[in-house]
């Protein structure tokens, strides 16, 4: 059976589960909701041993074969393309289409929440190399870590022969454990879908926020439907682009509604391999960066989402200028959420409108009932684009071995 059929299988399951038990239930809710998160946490529990020894094999042999700054000016070509795209066609979506008001609520701010990027670059360098190791969400200090290891032992091949050798079988050990992880992930499908559908409900039950909702559907079937494959089409020369959406529906699910980036990275990494045929010292780095970095899903609806909060607000057509502000600076914080696999753009968001200021300080109070269904479509916009960004850096850098759609996964 297909893996995306076994997500698929279980995901019905889950909603099933959801309507089954008895809704308003205080203990089952903190029960499926602990389930979940146990879900999540094996789910990620071998993302950064396989990423990071990976990683390290990866940048050894793309520096070997001088690939590293082609793969390095395609990738970053790619994320800030990709997040370009995105965050206009949100701001065009709201522009054209005006949605309705969403009614003013009385609710106090608790804490601030900030990007906080000066944790983060603790992070990245702190006091010993090993404990990024220990970073299960900023997954860019392990992986500069590996970029270390893997480029300094291109310096005396043969002296380092051992460490690349030992790193390449654990790369492949790693990965054949995480398989078996994915495989059993499927299972834990129900409850993350159990736990989705119970919160889904309440928000759509309102339906303050359906037609947002609507939207965000329209603007991803336009994305993965017509303008992904196009550029597949005519910048790759493949003339069966929509495999690659094929390849990534597995991926597409469980971003959505479990809301994590990291969890995703594991399952694009194995059908980027076993499915779409890239290469390892493609696979092992570029979608890492795509999952850090390529959060143009978390742009699109930041600016979709402070839009409608300025329109609630008002009544006045939004300035030019405003508009233009609006559009960089939810380009550029989406940059900044490597930290934050989830909940990365309702956190955006609430930036935005703390960076804006003008009494919206608060205005992302309007869309916090609405930020866990904010959030999966920000998630599978970001999978979807890694996915198809991954392909494209592995086709400009020949290192893909195409595969028959019928070999799949």
């Amino acid at each position: 059976m297909k893996v995306w059929l076994k997500y698929l299988i279980a995901a019905l399951l889950g909603v099933a589960c959801a309507f089954i038990l008895p809704s308003g239930n205080q203990t089952i809710e903190e029960a499926v909701s602990f389930l979940t998160e146990l879900v999540i946490r094996f789910g990620r529990y071998m993302t950064v041993p396989v990423m990071f020894f990976t990683a390290i094999v990866a940048f050894n042999r793309l520096r070997d074969t001088k690939l590293l700054v082609k793969t390095g000016i395609w990738t970053g070509a790619v994320i800030v393309a990709s997040s370009l795209i995105l965050t206009l066609i949100g701001l065009l979506s709201i522009l054209i289409v005006r949605l309705p008001r969403i009614p003013i609520t009385v609710e106090n701010v608790t804490d601030p929440v900030s990007l906080g990027l000066q944790d983060l670059f603790r992070a990245l360098f702190p006091y010993s190399a090993l404990e990024t190791l220990n970073n299960g969400s900023f997954l860019l200090a392990s992986l500069f870590f590996a970029f270390l290891i893997g480029c300094a032992s291109t310096s005396d091949p043969v002296l380092y022969r051992p460490v690349t050798q030992l790193c390449d079988s654990l790369s492949k050990l790693m990965y054949n454990i995480s398989v078996i992880f994915t495989e059993f992930l499927s299972f834990g499908m129900v409850a993350i879908l159990c736990y989705w559908t119970m919160q889904f409900r309440g928000i759509i039950t309102s339906g303050v926020y359906t037609p947002m909702i609507i939207m965000l559907v329209v603007d991803f079937v336009i994305v993965v439907g017509a303008i992904y494959p196009f550029i597949i089409r005519y910048l790759c020369h493949d003339p069966h682009p929509y495999r690659i959406l094929y390849a990534s529906l597995c991926s597409i699910i469980t971003a959505f509604f479990s809301g994590d980036s990291n969890l995703v990275l594991l399952l694009n990494m194995r059908h980027g391999k076993e499915s779409i045929g890239i290469r390892r010292r493609i696979n092992g780095v570029v979608h890492p960066l795509f999952t850090i970095f390529a959060r143009g899903g978390s742009a699109l609806v930041t600016t979709i989402g402070f839009i409608i909060i300025w329109r609630s607000y008002s009544s006045l057509n939004i300035p030019f200028l405003d508009i233009l502000w609006i559009f960089f600076i939810s380009f550029g914080i989406s940059f900044l959420l490597g930290g934050f696999p989830v909940g990365g753009a309702f956190i955006s968001l609430t930036v935005l409108c703390t960076l804006y200021g003008r009494g919206f300080e608060t205005g992302f109070l309007l869309l916090k009932p609405a930020a866990p269904i904010i959030c999966s479509f920000a998630t599978a916009f970001d999978v979807v684009t890694a996915t198809f960004g991954t392909y494209i850096v592995a086709v400009k850098t020949k290192l893909i071995e195409h595969h028959g759609i019928k070999h799949f996964i």
